[in-house]
């Protein structure tokens, strides 16, 4: 096939969609460049297949080569398991595309999106789902697409506001929202962001802008299919399934409420197998040549018991618990649950009950995050767990899923904003949300409960944090919004809108559609609902404790920063690491320096940490000729004696120096140990401190040495350092 291409910008870069080159067994392919970032999205379309749900896999497979980069272990050099930001951008490709697919559409899909290049200024997400939209366009598969995707940035500018269109690296980190937003020419169908605390009107702006930036995008791809793509597959319905719906529809209503009772406290919705055999059962009564299927029969259960929900819930305005459409369920919450660790808490929001427990460490349990465009460390972790009997169910437990990893990123994204920059508080902070119960918004829970922990632990968050899930039901024009999904609704509703934030403004976003997407009207009305929401959350949980405590627990470890000039290392590491393993030993601390000058202490007492804290920094301070100091005598040698002054600092006294009067030894004026009181008298070319015990001015000119026995006097001392310098070291 020859090479095709398309060539547009996004955010007013290059950007080049090309095909025909590469994969070409692939049911579809397409190499995306932007800048010199590059991806290659393959679809693939395979057999049919009798599952319930639709077989789509999306795999994003990052290769350090695409940043020159080989991996750091010295064992392992092949790329292993997904990492969790490569399982993050799956998710994002496929929350974009998921929705558009035909529900009757059971072929397995294979959707795999390989990093070929990157230069730290274009991130490949984006550039990934566009290459996908693409992709799938071209395809015979049968896709209501083709979508766009663009990042979105905030800036201040002189006091006002700056929307970015797709910003790079270095802007990034100057903006206070990072915005992913997936549509169509008319609608959204995905939404993921961290924002520093932005107002709802600022997120709607961008959403809106992001619109212009993806109807142009999108406008060119439907121009290039129009010539290159092939045509799509017929999708037919199972007209056996739509006799079923038929039968439970109009026969039995009855055991269909039962059901939607039954399942209230399911968030996955319960075993209908009893159900599914009673009206198989009366089936056979009815009619024993009737030829229906119980696998046919549960299907078009599931299907009457949404469409139930959704009617109630849209026509009648009834929920299935009862509740109004913005009403929030019952919330309780607790903390310092644990008596051992930092901090916990647990929050409970109906049937939705999170433990969550917060960790305070060294800075040098930072985690390293190796990527194709380097290395970064992450300061503040979150963790997220959701066991089987969460849900009332048996299931494997191992390394966590993709919607354990996503589900945690989206509370570490909207906590990260308020957590304190390591010069305020300089702790590594590790938060593990344990899910012990789940009926509805689970992310948004842990959210909750990890603000309270970190207020437990002592963490002086800027401010507290809360969450809330929206939902939404439609039919045509119509619609109602939810507030506080249950997860009965999740899965009969066509939306999950989460939105975190404090009583400032939003600290992240999560959109999932089920339906074509949503309108910036939808939006914005969500935003309302979500702010109201939050800040009754808010006074819920700040009923129980409300600001950080002061102290950090007394079973976390105490922590200092201490800031020292770069050439200064060497003085407080020493010869062989003589100094530094000194102060450890001495101190009872660990610490930890780096190559910018950071130095952390850390340690089981504030005492402890003070004292190495104090150590370090006298050890760089500046002596000055005429301090007085009270220091111990460390040696003695012939010609006099070494006084530290400082911990770790030394200065020498010569025996012309220790009294008024002639000094034969020493050892006859001073002892090892003694406590004296010294000055300094002079700081040589070499930096090495001389000391002074004579504080008679007078005596001291009148004992004035002859200049020849002066000579002759620092000759020798030299002499002996010089013998003694480089002395290797008794272990």
């Amino acid at each position: 096939m020859q090479k095709k291409e398309i060539r547009t910008t996004l955010g007013g870069k290059p950007l080049i969609l090309e095909i025909g080159e590469l994969a070409p067994q692939a049911t579809s392919s397409v190499l995306a460049r932007l800048g010199d970032t590059m991806v290659l999205a393959t679809v693939v379309a395979g057999k049919e297949t009798e599952l319930d749900y639709f077989p789509l896999t999306v795999e994003y497979i990052e290769r350090l080569y695409a940043g020159g980069k080989i991996k750091g272990s010295r064992w392992v050099k092949r790329e292993g398991r997904p990492t969790d930001d490569a399982i993050l951008i799956a998710r994002l490709i496929d929350r974009s595309i998921r929705p558009l697919f035909p529900k009757e559409y059971k072929k397995e899909v294979q959707i795999m999106v390989t990093v070929l290049s990157v230069d730290g200024e274009n991130e490949p997400d984006v550039l990934s789902i566009i290459a996908t939209s693409l992709a799938l366009s071209l395809s015979p598969i049968p896709w209501g697409g083709p979508i766009s995707a663009v990042r979105i940035g905030l800036v201040k500018d002189n006091g006002n506001k700056e929307i970015l269109v797709n910003p790079g690296g270095a802007e990034l980190e100057f903006s206070e929202l990072d915005l992913v937003v997936t549509q169509s020419k008319e609608k959204t169908l995905m939404i993921e962001a961290g924002a520093s605390q932005v107002a709802e009107e600022f997120a709607l702006e961008a959403i809106e802008k992001a619109q212009g930036e993806n109807k142009k995008i999108i406008e060119e791809i439907e121009k290039f299919v129009e010539k290159e793509g092939k045509e799509k597959e017929k999708v037919t319905p199972d007209t056996k399934l739509l006799e079923a719906v038929a039968l439970l529809d109009k026969y039995y209503k009855k055991e269909i409420v039962s059901l939607i009772e039954a399942r209230l406290s399911k968030e996955f919705g319960g075993d209908s197998n009893d159900v599914v055999d009673e009206i198989y059962e009366q089936e056979k009564v009815k009619d024993p040549n009737t030829e229906i299927d119980k696998k046919i029969l549960a299907k078009a259960l599931e299907k009457v018991l949404f469409k139930h929900i959704r009617t109630e819930t849209l026509i009648n305005g009834k929920r299935p618990d009862g509740r109004g459409a913005d009403e929030i369920r019952e919330i309780s919450s607790h903390v310092s649950i644990l008596p051992r660790t930092h901090g916990s808490a647990i929050f409970q929001r109906g049937q939705t009950q999170v433990l969550t427990v917060a960790t305070l460490g060294s800075p040098k349990l930072e985690q390293l995050i190796e990527s194709a465009e380097g290395e970064e460390t992450k300061r503040y972790i979150h963790h997220y767990s959701m066991p089987p009997y969460s849900v009332g169910e048996t299931g494997r437990v191992g390394t966590p899923s993709r919607r354990e990893i996503g589900h945690g990123a989206l509370a570490e994204r909207a906590l990260l904003p308020v957590i304190p920059k390591q010069e305020e508080f300089p702790y590594t902070i590790r938060i593990v949300s344990e899910v012990l119960s789940s009926n509805g918004s689970t992310s948004m829970a842990s959210t909750c409960g990890s603000t309270l922990a970190l207020m437990d632990a002592g963490v002086p968050i800027k401010n507290p944090v809360a969450g809330i899930a929206i939902g939404l039901v439609t039919d045509e024009d119509k619609y109602v919004l939810l507030t506080d999904i249950l997860g009965l609704e999740d899965f009969s509703g066509d939306m999950d809108f989460k939105v975190a934030g404090t009583t400032e403004g939003i600290t992240a976003i999560q959109l999932d559609v089920k339906i074509d997407g949503l309108t910036i009207k939808q939006i914005e009305e969500v935003f309302e609902r979500a702010k109201k929401a939050r800040l009754f959350i808010l006074d819920k949980m700040l009923s129980v404790i409300s600001k950080s405590r002061e102290q950090v627990s007394q079973y976390a470890p105490k922590i200092e920063l201490v800031k020292i000039p770069v050439e200064k290392i060497g003085e407080v590491i020493g010869p062989g690491g003589r100094v530094i393993k000194n102060i450890i030993a001495t101190t009872g601390t660990m610490v930890d320096v780096e190559d910018d000058g950071s130095v952390a202490i850390s340690g089981t007492s504030d005492e402890a940490v003070k004292k190495a804290a104090e150590w370090i920094k006298n050890l760089i301070r500046e002596v000055t000729v005429g301090e007085v100091f009270e220091g111990e005598v460390k040696r003695i040698l012939p010609f006099g004696a070494f006084v530290e002054i400082l911990p770790g600092k030394e200065g020498m006294v010569h025996v012309s120096k220790m009294t008024a009067g002639f000094v034969k030894d020493p050892n006859d004026v001073v002892k090892i140990g003694q406590k004296v009181k010294v000055k300094v008298a002079e700081i040589d070319e070499q930096g090495r401190i001389n000391l002074s015990m004579n504080f008679d001015e007078k005596a001291k000119v009148e004992r004035s040495e002859h200049p020849l026995a002066r000579q002759f006097r620092r000759e020798k001392e030299e002499s002996f350092r010089s013998k003694t310098r480089f002395r290797k070291p008794h272990y």
